[in-house]
């Protein structure tokens, strides 16, 4: 057991020395970019939309950005890094160590946790120049944004285990993740939307994490609270097990 735990903790280690190191490239775009989001939507175009749902259009919008945050970064750190692990042949020397699957896959997983919860947290400090924020149920806050993080880092490594080229790691967060994270109630209220278009919306996961935390941070929500965060776990267990099962195998791994 104790070697396991060395074995876990060195690759985690491995993968928060890895963003950090770099955050430069790793945190600091994504304060940036927020913070044009927070200047373009929030001040301009909020200015004229004025509130939302009770709210400030620059209050309603910063858990959506928050999320949009974290789900990308967990996303892109653990693709990046595994895809590489895969290029420079290192994976070898991970596989042939007495290492279970599944050590292997926590660690991977924490850094991108990790990477989210990071950028997540900088990305509210950021939005304190920008509106007051009074945050409801920070218990719930954090579960989301865990459970979230988890959940599109064991995403990023199913995706870089079947990924081929560099092309095939960018293509699920360009043309999938991209899309469903803009149209998963970030910026807006689905219930602003036609009858059809809200059913449409209610298949998209990204509307249960960005409505959950928003019900975290602001306490109002479009869709049930308990719903969502079953379907939350469901989604990271599914993933998980998924994920375990393709290292057992070492599907897109071993050659």
């Amino acid at each position: 057991m104790m070697k396991y735990q060395v074995a876990y903790i060195a690759i985690a280690r491995r993968e928060i020395t890895r963003f950090l190191r770099i955050w430069g490239q790793t945190i600091l775009p994504s304060a940036i970019t927020m913070t044009l989001y927070f200047i373009v939507f929030g001040g301009l175009v909020g200015n004229r939309i004025g509130e939302m749902q009770g709210f400030q259009y620059a209050q309603y919008i910063t858990p959506g950005l928050v999320m949009m945050s974290v789900i990308t970064n967990s996303y892109t750190n653990v693709t990046s890094s595994f895809y590489l692990t895969k290029f420079q042949r290192n994976i070898e020397e991970i596989l042939v160590a007495p290492v279970p699957s599944i050590i292997i896959l926590l660690g991977f997983v924490t850094g991108g946790v990790v990477r989210g919860i990071v950028v997540g947290v900088v990305v509210i400090l950021v939005s304190l120049f920008f509106t007051h924020l009074s945050i409801q149920h920070f218990g719930m806050m954090l579960l989301v944004m865990v459970l979230s993080a988890s959940l599109f880092s064991i995403a990023g490594l199913i995706n870089a285990i079947y990924a081929n080229s560099f092309d095939d790691i960018s293509f699920i967060p360009t043309f999938v993740l991209t899309p469903l994270t803009y149209l998963g109630g970030v910026f807006y209220s689905i219930q602003m939307l036609p009858p059809f278009w809200q059913a449409m919306s209610s298949f998209n996961p990204i509307l249960y994490m960005v409505n959950t935390f928003r019900y975290g941070m602001l306490g109002q929500s479009d869709v049930n609270i308990v719903f969502a965060m079953t379907m939350l776990v469901v989604f990271v267990i599914v993933a998980f097990a998924v994920a375990w099962y393709l290292l057992e195998k070492g599907i897109g791994i071993r050659t």
